[in-house]
């Protein structure tokens, strides 16, 4: 469904003409071209040194794009204070993932091909007959996802700094560096940390949705979801019914404007909900998810509670100068869906890349220009899937009777086939004329439906 609903919107932003080539244009206009993609490459060399850059945050994003950078040639620094961290998610990862950023499977806890799609009224649609044998979602805990990318940045040559970020002194001119202020942590100065400075050319911010470094460079704000969850320890027998299945509740009791889930991890279950509108009303809300999958967690002990903000889109100003927000600190979270982990690696490979092709391998400074074509290119490929998803969670998550239609959607084996292979892949699958005539009908009939169950209960509440 996703990218059925892709198509109808991928020319909402004019992609830029392309220019004919034609070996007889005058020299002058070859001359001009030459100059304009070359200008990048006059930025100042290097002396001595390679180019230093410092990544603020190490989730997904910021260990993604240490690597990518310290396989390029940079002199890489990756701060992060919670070397440990527990973020409330979800978990699920992409197939593609797996194969893009080449996990082990090790780390990996589940490998899910079926879920259960919940309506307001308990109705249960199985979803995943459309899966080939080897296809899955991936779920992981993020401590270790997040340990397993930061590792492999270090093997790679990046320095791992435990430490809590505090500013950044912007510089006056285009080759100064960036001071950035820390408190580092290396076990010898206790638990309040030794004052530090790190000097260096360039700075990716990946630190997340509370961003000190958005901050810094007046990013602006965005709204944002509260996610919280509790991961449950339940016995063996009932960890069986979880084996690869992950459930999505939705309803007005387990959120107004999104869905409660039970994901399964090594040896227990997450379960969780989030919120924009009704932030106070969580814990109540959480409750009630628990209360909706009672029977199959009946009996299981709460071993872990975690909450966090999730941006609910990007930020009004993700780059400037030297700088660039990737992940969350961006705003790379999918509504609807609430997808945020492949698209925050993305995020962090991507700008590293920038960074890496514009400096050629650390040789050189970069300026504004080398970061703005990781936006450019991240605009270019995944605006069109943010802005569907922001579509249908307006359609489909604003009343009750909205999420039956929803869930009755979902039943349908050409919708779970086009919403799998669209997540998976995440490429933009072509439908079937006629099978997109028959889900528009479909749809308009659900919603139809749902309107006047709507119009019943508001008059049961008169």
């Amino acid at each position: 469904m996703n990218s059925i609903a892709l198509k109808s919107f991928i020319g909402l932003r004019q992609s830029s003409p392309e220019t004919p080539h034609f070996s007889a244009q005058p020299k002058p206009i070859t001359i001009h071209r030459k100059f304009k993609v070359l200008a990048g490459k006059y930025s100042p060399k290097i002396q001595g040194r390679n180019l230093r850059v410092a990544i603020v945050g190490g989730g997904p994003a910021g260990g993604a794009a240490a690597e990518t950078l310290a396989k390029g040639g940079i002199e890489t620094f990756l701060i992060e204070r919670k070397l440990d961290n527990c973020k409330p998610c979800g978990g699920a990862i992409p197939l593609c993932m797996v194969g893009e950023f080449d996990l082990p499977l090790d780390i990996i806890d589940r490998r899910v091909t079926k879920m259960k799609m919940i309506s307001p009224s308990n109705v249960a649609v199985d979803i995943g007959r459309t899966l080939k044998p080897h296809e899955y979602i991936g779920m992981v805990r993020r401590e270790v996802l997040d340990n397993y990318l930061r590792e492999r940045a270090k093997e790679n040559g990046a320095n791992i700094i435990n430490g809590l970020f505090l500013k950044m002194d912007i510089p006056k001119d285009k080759e100064s560096p960036y001071v950035l202020h820390y408190s580092g942590y290396d076990g010898k100065t206790g638990g309040v940390g030794e004052k530090r400075t790190l000097e260096v050319d360039a700075v990716i911010g990946a630190d997340g949705a509370n961003s000190r470094v958005a901050k810094a460079i007046d990013a602006g704000d965005y709204e944002y979801a509260i996610a919280f969850q509790e991961r449950v320890k339940i016995s063996d027998e009932k960890m069986v019914y979880y084996e690869n299945l992950a459930e999505m509740y939705v309803g007005d009791d387990v959120s107004p404007d999104f869905y409660g889930w039970v994901f399964p991890k090594c040896d227990h279950v997450a379960v969780g909900t989030g919120t924009v509108t009704h932030k106070g009303d969580i814990k109540k809300f959480q409750l009630a998810t628990r209360k909706r999958a009672e029977d199959k967690i009946l009996g299981g002990k709460i071993i872990r509670v975690e909450a966090h903000p999730i941006p609910e889109h990007p930020r009004p100003r993700r780059l400037k100068g030297r700088v660039a927000l990737v992940g969350d600190a961006a705003g790379y979270v999918t509504k609807c869906s609430g997808e945020g982990i492949y698209f925050a690696a993305k995020s962090g490979r991507m700008c590293a890349e920038a960074i890496v092709e514009g400096s050629e391998n650390g040789k050189r400074l970069v300026d504004e220009g080398d970061l703005r074509k990781y936006l450019e290119k991240w605009d270019k490929t995944y605006w069109p899937t943010y802005k569907v998803l922001d579509i249908l969670q307006k359609v489909f998550y604003r009343s009750n009777p909205a999420r039956e239609a929803f869930v009755e959607l979902c039943a349908d084996e050409y919708v779970q086939k086009m919403t799998f292979d669209s997540y998976l892949y995440k490429t933009v699958v072509p439908g079937n004329p006629l099978e997109d005539l028959k889900l528009a009908i479909n749809t308009i009939g659900s919603l139809v439906r749902a309107s006047a169950l709507r119009k019943e209960m508001n008059k049961l509440n008169v």
